[in-house]
């Protein structure tokens, strides 16, 4: 039985911010979304997900329900900012994971709190701004958040920029991404591009001790697969696991990759975490 989820407005650093928690047992896992997506979007990975493990997700600020930020952000301080509020709801030690953008936030959690990060979960992600580029047709696509307003826009979008399974299936962009926009993000995504401008994890990669599951799509135009195989080669506690699949593989493979993650987050006694 599926453990009850809340959804609720935490007043952190004077501005509100909108979370949802799901009870289980034990140590939660943080999930950190993509740019532009609000909480609902990692839903079918989250029904994939053991039911028993608690989960929280978040808005990032100016996404979805959560409130503009006073001043703009950046990784380190809204690295900060998720300390809070594992602050607020009590949590001392958390797993995290993160998928794309959400991913180089991960990354500098894991760093900058080493002892509230116990493993870490690192999809279709890379090291910022030293990484390798995805092609600029596919950027140029990535500048705005109008696939996020427009579902035939997202559905023609779709092969070229997330690659994987909506290549065949672009109407799955729709559904995946228009059906969970709410109101669409502006001034709030713009934060985000900002956010990670010259921000890069290459220099401190070795110093993430935490055990590392890094997950790729085979097909990812955005984050071409090499930067995994790098990431990988720099962390030395990372195992490294390719799908066959895009960029959206958390939610298209859920079926997979769910099952995949909770093995790694709780290893049956005796049991090698899923490679």
């Amino acid at each position: 039985m599926a453990e009850v989820e809340t959804v609720r407005e935490l007043r952190i650093s004077g501005r509100r911010l909108r979370v949802a928690v799901r009870a289980g047992q034990g140590r939660p896992l943080l999930m950190c979304n993509g740019i532009g997506a609000r909480l609902e979007l990692l839903a079918p990975f989250l029904d994939r997900l053991d039911p028993a493990i608690p989960v929280i997700r978040f808005d990032v600020p100016g996404i979805g329900g959560s409130e503009l930020p006073r001043v703009p952000y950046n990784f380190a301080t809204l690295a900060c900012l998720l300390g809070e509020v594992l602050d607020e709801l009590g949590y001392g030690e958390t797993d995290v994971l993160g998928i794309s953008w959400g991913g180089g936030l991960a990354q500098q959690f894991a760093f900058q709190h080493p002892r509230r990060c116990r493993r870490l979960v690192l999809v279709a992600t890379a090291t910022g701004s030293l990484m390798i580029p995805a092609h600029p047709r596919v950027l140029s696509k990535m500048i705005t958040p109008r696939r996020y307003r427009d579902p035939a826009h997202a559905a023609a979008i779709a092969p070229t920029i997330y690659g994987g399974r909506l290549r065949a299936e672009p109407g799955l962009a729709e559904e995946i991404l228009y059906s969970h926009a709410g109101h669409a993000p502006g001034l709030g995504y713009a934060l985000q591009l900002l956010a990670g401008a010259g921000w890069s994890s290459l220099p401190f990669l070795p110093m993430i001790r935490q055990p590392t599951l890094i997950l790729a799509g085979a097909d990812d135009p955005i984050v071409p697969v090499i930067n995994a195989k790098i990431m990988h080669r720099l962390m030395p506690r990372s195992t490294l696991h390719i799908y066959p699949d895009g960029h959206l593989g958390l939610v298209t493979r859920a079926d997979d990759l769910g099952p995949r993650v909770a093995g790694f987050l709780r290893p049956v006694l005796g049991e090698t975490p899923p490679k």
